[in-house]
């Protein structure tokens, strides 16, 4: 998928450039295309260093709760709503520990460092598969919740605005919270009724009901606020829970007699070892979509979505994002590429570059994560994960443009 997804990128761009040469007399398009091709890979050389930088400091940092057994916590806390949702695994299984710790990495928005993780935990979920060549339901479960990119503090967007620029990269927090939010309880009421999961549960009742209740309330309080305000808030509460979550890691640490220090520095050489794998991936895929934009097929596309929106009498504004959306179900590389391009072309504090962060921070993978995880313990037969894991894709974008629009529109 991801072979020719790149290499349709850069045949589009050759003959987007032929056509701009020939038709369009326009001779300079391959000299725009060259300059694009190192423009990229220079770009992508200045990310990797904060990148660098953003996993190596938050693997060190999970490393500390997890040896502070936050993450045991965590998990017994989750246990009575696991049991409802995936009663074919027993409780205590390690299955539930490393599911619980793969959330806390996606809720972190690190997910590179989640995939090592979740690929344990499938393994372990398959050790209780008695048709080891189709789904379980409950692995069908941590699929769509992982593709429904459930991220309560994306840190690795933040740390992509931070390089373009932004002046305050914790902007689009409750943006990506709203939109993410939206995105994990479509997939999960999905799974719920595909599953006939019983919702009368008390104890599922209990927790959607405290969720829904407190998004409704949260989003009730956001109406009463101006857009500025919005802002100002969404800049505030992604800082505070930012380093408040360093401070309650150490706190823990320190209580449980964790060497803090010993402890970050092996969960930062992780970091560090997850980064330097990334370089060539976002090379290649910065490059590629730098041939599109510059040889005029990108905006032709992003022309012909304008139109049709035009057409229904809607704000065309969004159409400019909608490459990182349609992207990101395919390749999580390309549609970092398309979001980083979106704001190099109009800004990063665009109305455009806020819509490509918050979808790049609300939406995930969701073919590579299926065939990646699938794949590493011998799946083929899928049953129903693809149709749920879409359903939350759409509703996440959905959210995202509507999110952006109430806070940044």
């Amino acid at each position: 998928m991801l072979n020719t997804l790149w290499l349709a990128f850069f045949l589009i761009g050759a003959a987007s450039g032929l056509y701009h040469w020939l038709v369009l007399a326009d001779p300079d398009v391959f000299a725009r295309i060259v300059q694009s091709l190192f423009g990229m890979a220079e770009l992508s050389v200045n990310i990797m260093v904060l990148l660098f930088g953003t996993l190596t400091l938050w693997l060190g940092f999970l490393r500390i709760a997890e040896a502070a057994g936050l993450v045991d916590v965590l998990s017994r806390w989750l246990s009575p709503l696991f049991a409802r949702l995936m009663p074919g695994v027993p409780r205590g299984h390690p299955a539930l520990g490393l599911i619980t710790l793969n959330f806390a990495a996606n809720g972190l928005g690190l997910d590179n460092a989640a995939t090592p993780i979740g690929l344990k935990a499938m393994r372990a979920l398959q050790t209780l598969n008695p048709r080891p060549d189709t789904a379980t339901n409950a692995q069908i479960l941590f699929l769509v919740l992982n593709t429904s990119s459930l991220t309560l503090l994306p840190v690795t967007i933040f740390m992509y605005r931070a390089q373009q620029g932004a002046p305050d990269p914790s902007l689009v927090f409750l943006p990506i919270l709203l939109a993410t939010a939206a995105s994990s309880l479509a997939g999960l009421l999905a799974v719920i009724a595909v599953q006939r999961i019983k919702l009368t549960d008390p104890v599922l009742l209990l927790w959607l009901g405290s969720i829904i209740a407190v998004l409704s309330l949260f989003m009730a309080f956001l109406a009463t606020l101006s857009a500025t305000a919005m802002a100002a808030l969404s800049s505030l509460m992604g800082n505070l829970t930012l380093f408040s979550l360093i401070i309650a890691f150490l706190i823990a640490g320190t209580w449980k007699k964790v060497p803090v220090y010993d402890a970050f520095i092996e969960g930062a050489k992780e970091g560090f070892d997850v980064a330097k794998s990334l370089l060539p991936y976002l090379v290649a895929m910065l490059c590629a979509i730098g041939v599109m934009r510059a040889s005029g097929a990108l905006d032709a596309l992003l022309d012909g979505l304008r139109w049709l929106a035009d057409a229904g009498g809607l704000d065309t504004r969004f159409i400019d994002a909608m490459p990182t959306a349609l992207t990101k179900p395919f390749s999580g590389s390309a549609s970092r590429a398309m979001m980083l391009e979106t704001m190099q072309h109009f800004g990063v504090d665009s109305f455009q570059g806020l819509l490509a962060a918050t979808v790049q921070g609300s939406t995930e993978t969701t073919f590579y994560v299926l065939a990646v995880y699938f794949g590493a313990v011998g799946v083929q037969r899928v049953r129903h994960t693809v149709g749920c894991a879409l359903v939350a894709d759409v509703a996440g974008i959905t959210a995202a443009i509507a999110v952006c629009y109430w806070f940044f529109g």
